[in-house]
Parts: C-alpha cells; structure tokens; sequence
C-alpha cells in the first residue's frame, strides 16, 4: 500500500528521515535477509558531485553533514524502522539538486530473494520534527517481485525542497544505481 500525506512541496519539511523495516517470513528463503537504504545527492547534471555524495552502509555521512545513515540492519529484527537515515535540508550543499532514495535487497541474485519472501516490509519518509510521514511503501505488497527500488527523491525548485514518490522497482542491486548515478 502505497500512501502520500504531504503534498509535492513537502511545505515546511526541513529534516527529513528515511525508515526502512522488515521481518523474514517463516519459510526458509535460503539465507539471511539484508535490505540497505541509500541515498544518493545529485548535481544539475544529475550525477553525485563526488563518490562521497553517496551515502550507503559503507559511507555514512555526506562531506555537508546534513545526509546520516545511522547504521545498517543485517537482519531485520526488531520493530519499527530497522535501518534510518536522516536528512537536514537546512544544510545540504547548495550544488545538490536532488536527493534520490533507494532500497535494494544485498546479494539478492545470488541468494534467490526478491520483496515478496519478506513481511511487514516498508521503506518510509518522515518528517522528523513532527514524526509526520511524507509517504510509505509496503515492499513486500507492491514490489513482490522485484530486488530494489527507487523510493523517492526530494529536489529543489524555485529555492523550495519538494518530495517526489517515486516508486519504481527493479531486478537489479546497487550497483546498478551507482552506474546510473556515478
């Protein structure tokens, strides 16, 4: 179930949290279940300035200090938000055009896993200042299939941060985002 509480202005949204959660079913899906949140912050030419505008489980902070993935959940237990990355808009380099929001399934391929082997599966943006949510997708209902998608992306337009959902799926890892962003 996909559901959008803000409009595309996103009015007011100045810090900005990604919560990405999960359970494993109860079958056995071959192997241990790691989904990871990245963020990637793009220029006009919608490419990353610099590898260090990428912001993933191996590099946690952006060179502006306003993007933070917290830490990085290999296994999904727990409840509520398993991974989170926060996002302080107020600080974001003025190059950065556009921030891109990502979720992919690590080694997907080779452990034979897709969206629809998990349970309560949700990637989700929140205002943090209000603990509003922005919007969130259910993974595993409307992205059964596939290995990793693009979230949403917040972008600037007339000075003014603005949320775009996006909610495309793919069959595909991140390494596939970091050729299309890099």
């Amino acid at each position: 179930m996909v559901s959008l509480n803000y409009s595309k202005e996103a009015p007011g949204l100045k810090n900005a949290g990604i919560g990405l959660g999960w359970d494993i079913n109860a079958t056995d899906t071959g192997g241990a279940f790691d989904l990871d949140a990245s963020v990637f912050m793009l220029g006009a030419a919608g490419k990353i300035p610099s590898e260090k505008y990428f912001v993933f489980y191996n590099n946690k902070e952006s060179p502006d200090n306003s993007v933070k993935h917290l830490g990085d959940s290999r296994t999904g237990e727990g409840s509520g938000d398993d991974e989170r990355v926060t996002v302080d808009l107020t600080k974001v380099d003025p190059a950065v055009q556009e921030i891109v929001f990502v979720v992919t399934i690590h080694e997907a391929e080779s452990r034979r896993q897709n969206f629809c082997q998990l349970r309560n599966a949700f990637i989700r943006i929140y205002d943090t200042t209000t603990d509003i949510e922005v919007t969130r997708y259910d993974l595993d209902e409307d992205f059964g299939k596939e290995t990793a998608v693009e979230f949403g992306r917040l972008y600037k337009k007339d000075g003014e941060w603005r949320f775009q959902a996006v909610g495309q799926g793919y069959n595909s890892g991140l390494q596939s985002f970091v050729d299309k962003y890099a």
